[in-house]
């Protein structure tokens, strides 16, 4: 899939915790909340150690992002967005340069990421089917 829809890039920007999901050796769910943000039309996070996520990323690269839109009062069922993904981990020293930048979009604009500078590493969502509610899922009718 190239290029997410509009709706969905402005959601992402807005800074939503994402759940990630990914598949344990065992063929059990992992799930953690993570930042997320934009890399191009890709989909990134980045991480600091090589916790679970990113070994089971590694070891098998099927993973689900997903995320709610800003809570509207009222609405009986919300926007949210649910990405299927092939996920890529890429060790690097600019791991930390990404998570600052995501730091002034979760914490505030003149935040620092509050952990010492060194090499982490960068997961990279490739999506292959958007599903949800909101103007980024396909119409069921």
């Amino acid at each position: 899939m190239s290029g997410l829809p509009r709706e969905l890039t402005e959601l992402v920007e807005a800074g939503p915790l994402a759940h990630l999901s990914t598949i344990n050796a065992d063929g059990s769910p992992q799930v953690s909340v993570i930042w997320i943000g934009l890399d191009g039309d890709d989909l990134v996070s980045g991480h600091m150690s090589r916790y679970a996520k990113v070994r089971n990323v590694e070891r098998d690269p099927r993973a689900v992002l997903s995320f709610d839109a800003p809570r509207k009062p009222g609405v009986f069922l919300n926007p949210y967005a649910v990405l299927h993904t092939r996920a890529t981990v890429e060790p690097g020293d600019d791991t930390w340069d990404l998570l600052n930048r995501l730091a002034k979009v979760y914490i505030a604009p003149d935040a620092e990421f509050p952990a010492p500078k060194g090499p982490g590493f960068t997961i990279r969502y490739r999506i292959e089917r958007i599903t949800g509610v909101g103007p980024w899922a396909p119409s069921k009718h």
